[in-house]
C-alpha cells in the first residue's frame, strides 16, 4: 500500500477539492498520511490568489521534496494553471495537474507509475474543461463539510487572476449536490457550507438564468438549490460562502428568513470602502449600494454577521481614499473583516496601473484596519453575553489545562464550553447542537 500526504492552500473551493482528492486516493487502497510523514507521493493543492500564495506554493513542494527525494510530488491547482512554466521547471515537481483534472489524479499518478517517467517528462498542464462530475461520501471532519456548487468565475476584477486560473462559470447539477449532502447528513454531518469560486454565479451559465439587464444577478438558481438542501433534513445547518452584494434583494433574504436552518451569516465582498477605488478596481457597486444591502439583511434577521474583505494598497490608493475605507467600515458595523495587502499579479489589469505602493504603506494600514476589526468584533460579539444561544459542538480540547468543548453559532461566534460544567460529563457532545447562555 503506498502512502500519500497532502497539503491543501487557499480557499474553502481548494478544501473541498482536497477532500475528494483524498477520498478517491483512500478508494483505490492507498494510505493517507500527514504531510510531514514519510509519503511515497506528496500532493501539493497550490493557491495562486496573491505573490505570497504562489511563493508558498513553490515552498511546500520544495518541502515535499525534502521529505522524500524519492517520492512522487504532485503540484495540483491554480499555481499550476497561471504559472505552468514555473511549475515545469521546477526539479522538486513531477506530475502537473489542472484543476479541472483533480477528480482523475488516482489515474493520472497510476499512469506516471506505470510508465516509469522521469521528473523532466510531466504531464502538460491541461486546458480548462468541465470536471469531471464526482462527489463527497465521507469527510476527515464529521461537523462541518464544505460543498463547491459552481466553479469559475467571469467578473474580470482589475486585480484578479483567479479568472485565469479556474475559468469560466460552471455549475453543478442540482441532482449531484443534494445526492451529496444526503449522503453526508447520513453519516453524521450536520453544518453545511455552500461555496464556489463566485457562488453568486451559480446557475448563471444556464441560459434561462441569466444575468439581467441591468447588471444584477438573477437569483433563482442560488435561492432554488439552498430551499433544497434545507429540506433534505431538520437537523442540519445552511451557510452560505462569499457573496456579491447585488444577489441581496429583499425576495432573497425573505427565503432565506424563512428557512429554520438557514444561518444568518453573510460573507459580502467588498474589498474597498472608496467609491473611486472600486471604480478602479472594477467592481460593480458603490459603498452606497453595499450599505443597503447590510441594512437589507438586519431587516430580516435579529443580529446577522455581516463580514468581508478588503484589499489596502490598491495602486493609486491616496490616504485619503484608505481613511474612506476606514470609515465607511465604521458606519457599516460589520462582524468581522478580512484583510488583504495589494498583491501585483502579471496578466492582470491592476499590474500596469500607476501609484504602485511599497511593503510598508500595505503593511501599515493593513495594521489599522485591523485594529479596527478587532474592536467592532469584540462589540458584536458582547450581544451574545446573557443570552441564549445555539451552539454546534465540534470538538473537544484542553484549554489551560481544563477540558472544553468548542463550537459556533449560527453567526458564526466561537463559544468555549467547559466539560465539567455540562450536566452529564460523561457523555460525548461533539456533533450536537446545545443551547448555552453566553
Amino acid at each position: 500500500m503506498k502512502k500519500v500526504a497532502f497539503h491543501n492552500l487557499g480557499c474553502k473551493v481548494n478544501a473541498y477539492e482536497m477532500e475528494l482528492m483524498q477520498q478517491n486516493f483512500t478508494k483505490n487502497g492507498f494510505e493517507i498520511v500527514p504531510f510531514y510523514e514519510k509519503a511515497d507521493i506528496y500532493v501539493i493543492n497550490t493557491c495562486t490568489v496573491t505573490n505570497i500564495a504562489d511563493r508558498k506554493s513553490r515552498q511546500m513542494l520544495h518541502r515535499a521534496r525534502a521529505l522524500n527525494p524519492d517520492a512522487i510530488v504532485v503540484a495540483a491547482g491554480c499555481y499550476v494553471e497561471t504559472a505552468p512554466g514555473s511549475a515545469l521547471d521546477d526539479d522538486a515537481v513531477d506530475i502537473l495537474v489542472g484543476n479541472s483534472e483533480k477528480a482523475d489524479i488516482v489515474s493520472i499518478v497510476e499512469s506516471y507509475i506505470m510508465a516509469e517517467k522521469g521528473p523532466q517528462n510531466r504531464p502538460p498542464v491541461p486546458s480548462h474543461r468541465p470536471p469531471v462530475p464526482s462527489a463527497l461520501t465521507e469527510l476527515t471532519s464529521h461537523t462541518r463539510a464544505y460543498i463547491k456548487i459552481q466553479d469559475g468565475c467571469d467578473q474580470y476584477c482589475s486585480y484578479c487572476i483567479i479568472p485565469y486560473a479556474r475559468g469560466h462559470v460552471v455549475s453543478r447539477n442540482e441532482d449531484e449536490i443534494l445526492n451529496e449532502i444526503k449522503a453526508l447528513a447520513g453519516s453524521g454531518c450536520r453544518e453545511f457550507v455552500l461555496t464556489g469560486i463566485h457562488l453568486s454565479s451559480y446557475g448563471l451559465d444556464r441560459p434561462y438564468n441569466a444575468a439581467v439587464a441591468d447588471g444584477s444577478f438573477d437569483n433563482t438558481a442560488l435561492t432554488d438549490i439552498i430551499k433544497k438542501v434545507s429540506a433534505i433534513n431538520d437537523g442540519i445547518r445552511i451557510r452560505l460562502g462569499s457573496l456579491e452584494p447585488r444577489i441581496i434583494t429583499d425576495d432573497f433574504l425573505s427565503q432565506m428568513a424563512a428557512l429554520k436552518n438557514f444561518c444568518p451569516h453573510f460573507h459580502l465582498s467588498l474589498q474597498s470602502g472608496s467609491d473611486s477605488v472600486l471604480k478602479r478596481m472594477n467592481r460593480r457597486y458603490d459603498t452606497a449600494e453595499y450599505l443597503e444591502k447590510v441594512m437589507l439583511i438586519r431587516k430580516y434577521f435579529e443580529h446577522p454577521a455581516v463580514t468581508t474583505d478588503i484589499i489596502v494598497g490598491f495602486p493609486g490608493e491616496t490616504e485619503e481614499e484608505f481613511n474612506e475605507t476606514r470609515e465607511f467600515l465604521e458606519k457599516a458595523g460589520l462582524y468581522e473583516t478580512h484583510i488583504f495587502a495589494y498583491s501585483r499579479r502579471r496578466g492582470t489589469v491592476a499590474d500596469k496601473l500607476p501609484g504602485q505602493h511599497t511593503q510598508k504603506t500595505k503593511n501599515e494600514r493593513s495594521r489599522i484596519l485591523s485594529g479596527d476589526s478587532l474592536k467592532r468584533s469584540e462589540r458584536f460579539r458582547e450581544y451574545y453575553k446573557g443570552r441564549e444561544t445555539e451552539v454546534l459542538i465540534e470538538e473537544k480540547t484542553s484549554i489551560n489545562g481544563r477540558m472544553y468543548y468548542t463550537g459556533y453559532n449560527r453567526e458564526y461566534v466561537r463559544f468555549d464550553i467547559a466539560v465539567d460544567d455540562c450536566p452529564d460529563p460523561d457523555k460525548d457532545l461533539t456533533g450536537c447542537f446545545i443551547n448555552i447562555r453566553g
